[in-house]
């Protein structure tokens, strides 16, 4: 039996990764190589990634596989968060640290794009979610604050495709990494240069789209000989991390999915995107997957309610665990105080135990108190928010959607899995944690034909992870809670 190693770059918004994945026949085993913080740093002009702290840590992690495995890796692959984004100049230098999502450049900025084109139209031509976080409106803020950068950029790569350029020396956006932008429109399977026009933006920066899957090319040379590695194929795999974690849904038929870390995304998997009045009314996205495929879904603030938190509490002296805030929320009293977690309240870095019970002083409910207590908060709402969410998604399909697989991060709390099944009122399969590596790594192995299909490396999870099922257990008290979710939320 052929053993094939692949080593997955899983860059996330709170750390990074680096994943060994053993093939070898029907199984697939997870070895973690290497981990470390991704923590944004602060500059009098704004929020920024440490890019080149982030290049660093991969060059470091290729040097500890290059000790083990040099001689037997079949390929090496990197996926991120989407929507961020890196300028070059003409001789492909980096221009300036890029931008965090959460930086305050973008505040009212729908407003402003609302101005310039219809709302309507921006969607009929990207299918894409509103947030002003897309990279359309980091580069529409450019644009209003005359950024000289727009005038000497050559090439605007996202940050996966940054860092394959680093790797490879080729400048290209893969197609799932380049849906997320909002500069991409999924009709003509190209950017949306009528749409980029008409705000100023220059369509000259768009660097050519490649599928998920393609094999880059080998580890530069002058690379590979700083990191005592050879000419490994560096290949771009579904380059957004929750493409990566759909294509590892171990779903057998029909996928639907809650992608749950810092960002929660629900949704299914289609063969075309759904641009139409009612995906425009809920604010539905289309994100390009593997195989070509569309990821129709909505992007819910996540875990990222408890992430603060413990940050919040961490800098006040309180240390816990993830796993010791999920045991005293199970203990809290249920749905004594829901929030909806996509308020602009809960957006920005800050102390989010306070803001949480100032949003629910303000709407005249329960304020919770201990640590508990607020987990307890943002974990019922969360699960409420995935039932709103489905509920309008079922709408457009037209039919019931059944099992939720959850993957991720969130899977393994047991807590917010129960929640959901028990919000939703449908049985929830979770697992695998690792979704975004395992994804990725099949998706490697797709390209080099040691794995045929989606199908078949979705098989692949099935025998080689553990899952965990939740059956719901009614109650009357979610009725109330889902009434008060609505209310707060308003509108379709």
């Amino acid at each position: 039996m052929n053993t094939h190693y692949f080593l997955a770059f899983d860059l996330g918004a709170e750390s990074g990764r680096a994943i060994l994945g053993q093939l070898a026949g029907e199984r697939l085993q997870l070895s973690e190589v290497y981990r470390f913080p991704n923590v944004p740093v602060r500059l009098p002009e704004g929020l920024h990634w440490d890019v080149l702290r982030l290049w660093a840590e991969v060059k470091e992690t290729l040097r500890i596989v290059a000790r083990q495995h040099a001689a037997d890796l079949a390929g090496v692959g990197l996926d991120t968060w989407g929507v961020d984004f890196a300028l070059l100049d003409r001789d492909g230098a980096l221009l300036a640290n890029p931008y965090h999502y959460r930086d305050s450049r973008t505040d009212g900025i729908l407003a402003e794009a609302f101005r310039r084109l219809p709302r309507q139209e921006i969607f009929a031509q990207t299918g894409i979610q509103f947030m002003p976080i897309n990279s359309l409106y980091q580069l529409l803020a450019m644009v209003i604050q005359r950024s000289p950068l727009l005038d000497v950029a050559q090439t605007f790569l996202t940050m996966p495709d940054l860092f394959n350029y680093w790797l490879t020396g080729r400048q290209v956006s893969e197609f799932s990494i380049a849906t997320t932008t909002q500069c991409y429109d999924p009709r003509l399977g190209d950017w949306a240069r009528p749409l980029l026009e008409r705000f100023g933006i220059p369509t000259r920066i768009f660097p050519p789209i490649v599928p998920s899957g393609t094999v880059l090319g080998p580890l530069l040379p002058a690379v590979a000989a700083e990191v005592g590695l050879g000419s490994v194929p560096i290949i771009a795999p579904a380059c957004h991390d929750t493409a990566s974690a759909v294509a590892a849904v171990p779903a057998d038929g029909e996928v639907v999915y809650i992608s749950s870390g810092t960002w929660s995304l629900l949704g299914t998997e289609l063969p075309e995107p759904i641009i139409n009045e009612q995906s425009l009314a809920f604010d539905f996205t289309n994100e390009g997957g593997v195989g070509g495929t569309f990821r129709f879904l909505k992007n819910i603030t996540g875990l990222w309610l408890v992430q603060e938190c413990r940050r919040t509490w961490a800098l006040q002296g309180q240390e816990f665990s993830y796993d010791e805030l999920t045991q005293m929320a199970a203990q809290a009293t249920p749905r004594q105080s829901i929030v909806d977690p996509d308020d602009g309240e809960f957006a920005k870095h800050g102390d989010m135990p306070a803001r949480l019970r100032a949003f629910c002083q303000r709407t005249g409910q329960a304020v919770p108190q201990s640590p508990g207590e607020v987990v307890r908060c943002a974990l019922e709402s969360l699960a409420l928010k995935y039932r709103w969410v489905l509920e309008r998604l079922e709408k457009i399909l037209g039919r019931r959607l059944e099992p939720i697989h959850i993957v991720g991060g969130g899977a393994q709390n047991r807590l917010l899995c129960q929640l959901t099944a028990d919000a939703t009122g449908r049985r929830v399969v979770a697992g695998p944690v690792e979704a975004t590596a395992i994804g990725n790594i099949i998706v490697q192995a797709m390209a080099r034909g040691y794995v045929a299909s989606l199908a078949e490396g979705r098989r692949l999870v099935r025998n080689s992870c553990d899952l965990a099922t939740y059956e719901p257990v009614s109650s009357p008290g979610w009725e109330e809670a889902y009434g008060r979710l609505a209310s707060l939320i308003g509108g379709t």
